[in-house]
């Protein structure tokens, strides 16, 4: 670096112009400057390191610029130059956690008497207010009320509602805000490219994530980075030195809840145990990342193109429904405030995971161990069917199973089996309905998301051709591809070759049948709720409007 100092003071903005953020507090007061209707007293809200100091500083400059008043101080001339290096005899600054009597404050307010020395105004910028006693803010208010022209007081403090009423309603108010990742990001590599240091965008997203909102712990980490990395920042350093939960533990136990492979989610559990890695933080992750699947979800253009983990969110967004991730994200904040009630963190833990599988709304029943009874696969969740789907058990089966073949969810009109693919009595050239056959294999997870998405091209000797949309091109994977090649197989009681080829589906997939399938149902119920007796005496009654969004198909 071409220079020693830490990157958090090196970059501190010295102007509005060079703030990154916060431009609803910078045009505020810039427009305030600029028309010269100043305040007596400002009060700058926030979490650490988003820049309540730093404007503070920059607007002592703007008062006490010797080009006059200004919102674009000069950071030439000699007050300006003083304020940077923090030799400017009329701005004051008071740490109010180190100073919290009321001696301390008299002392501060008896200087306020006096006329500024070298400036236009004598500024008093006092840090963490609200740790002030309740004897120093009653000394504090008659000044706040009425203070003498040439003081400005600008306090700064992470918790305002510590503050009392009485000095909050003397002052300005301005919140500033959590910076988001991507600004962060971007101002890392602008000042790292200054700096001449190489870095991976990778590792610059995983900082912009720890920081929180907060530039100064977004440099601070970056001074870190590069002395671990020895000037080279790169994702995987990055990953160690933070002690980042390695995303694949999240995916799997995602793609472990889709198959409601309740033995998965406790292995990765233990896996994590043995790592030491926090399942607090593990569930602040998992929380993270299922509202990036969320926004994929809904604005797939919200993920960015350099997001490293976009394919995988993007896998993950088409095997949950969205209200299934709005459900399992609830479950884990919930799972993460409670977890300092229960036993241990991991007792914790893994009763949230086991909280996500007991309310997944799919209904496929484990297989028995004991009975080695084959599994029922249902070919829809229970909330698309429109009929009951209940899973013969061996007490309520009227009449034995004749043989162990797959066995499909109950259905008006059963489909006749396809043959084995030794194919007699298999017709290339019509080939049988996808849609039905898949309700017959035994597939789950990211193989059923791939077939649901693929339409039926051909069934040849001992070959299937599936046709895939280009848009979901994502979903063919070679884990999906063997999966759903093996449950073909046994399907067939035969090896089969499996090929999806990329190209325009001309009729529905399985995924838009369903799709299509749900919308109907829900237009069916919003119809029956809209012409209910009941609900339109209510609306004439009582003046009510139905809420379209809150109905809910449940049959």
């Amino acid at each position: 670096m071409s220079d020693t100092s830490v990157l958090a003071r090196k970059w501190r903005p010295k102007s509005f112009a060079q703030l990154a953020g916060q431009e609803h507090v910078v045009r505020a007061l810039g427009n305030a400057l600029t028309q010269n209707r100043l305040h007596h007293a400002y009060l700058f809200t926030g979490t650490r390191g988003v820049g309540k100091t730093t404007i503070a500083r920059i607007f002592a400059k703007s008062l006490n610029c010797l080009t006059g008043i200004t919102a674009t101080p000069c950071g030439v001339c000699s007050a300006c130059t003083e304020i940077d290096s923090g030799r400017f005899v009329d701005l004051i600054e008071l740490d109010a956690a180190s100073n919290t009597q009321v001696d301390n404050m008299r002392e501060l307010l008896e200087g306020a008497l006096y006329a500024p020395t070298s400036g236009r105004f004598k500024v008093y910028i006092i840090d963490e207010v609200h740790m002030l006693s309740k004897s120093a803010f009653n000394a504090m208010l008659k000044t706040l009320e009425e203070p003498p022209a040439h003081v400005k007081f600008i306090l700064a403090t992470t918790d305002p509602q510590k503050i009392p009423v009485t000095v909050l309603s003397r002052c300005l108010q301005f919140n500033l805000k959590q910076l988001p990742p991507a600004l962060i990001v971007a101002h890392l590599q602008h000042v790292l490219a200054q700096e001449h240091i190489e870095f991976e965008i990778g590792a610059l997203n995983l900082v912009a994530r720890a920081a929180q909102g907060s530039m100064r712990d977004a440099l601070s980490l970056t001074d870190q980075a590069i002395a671990f990395s020895m000037g080279k920042i790169e994702e995987a350093a990055m990953r160690s030195m933070l002690g980042a939960i390695d995303q694949r533990y999240l995916f799997d136990l995602l793609h472990a809840l889709h198959g409601q492979d309740g033995a998965a989610m406790l292995n990765v559990a233990d896996n994590m145990s043995q790592r030491s890695i926090s399942f607090d933080t593990a569930l602040q992750d998992m929380a993270s990342l299922l509202h990036r699947i969320a926004l994929a979800q809904t604005v797939p253009g919200a993920i960015a193109d350099d997001e490293p983990e976009k394919l995988r969110l993007l896998e993950l967004a088409a095997c949950f429904a969205p209200e299934e991730i709005q459900l399992y994200y609830q479950i884990a904040i919930h799972g993460r405030n409670d977890i300092e009630l229960a036993p241990d963190e991991y007792a914790g833990f893994t009763m949230t995971l086991l909280r996500m599988l007991a309310f997944a709304p799919s209904s496929q029943p484990l297989q028995s161990a004991q009975t080695g009874a084959p599994r029922v696969v249902v070919s829809q969740p229970v909330k698309t069917v429109s009929a009951p789907v209940s899973v013969p058990a061996p007490v309520s089966v009227p009449a034995p199973v004749s043989a162990p073949a797959p066995v499909s969810a109950p259905a008006p009109a059963p489909m006749p089996l396809v043959a084995p693919v030794s194919i007699p009595g298999v017709d290339a050239d019509a080939p049988p309905d996808w849609s039905r056959l898949l309700g017959q294999l035994n597939v789950q997870g990211m193989a059923q998301q791939l077939a649901k998405h693929c339409v039926l091209e051909s069934v040849t000797e001992g070959q299937v051709v599936l046709r895939l949309a280009q848009e979901h091109k994502h979903l063919q994977t070679k884990m999906a591809t063997d999966n759903l090649q093996n449950a073909l197989s046994d399907y067939f009681a035969r090896p089969v070759k499996l090929s999806v080829v990329l190209g325009k589906t001309a009729v529905a997939t399985p995924a838009k049948i369903e799709h299509e399938t749900r919308q109907a149902k829900q237009q069916q119920a919003s119809e029956s709720i809209a012409q209910d007796a009941f609900v339109i005496d209510a609306q004439s009654e009582l003046d009510a409007s139905l809420v379209s969004e809150s109905i809910k198909s449940i049959k």
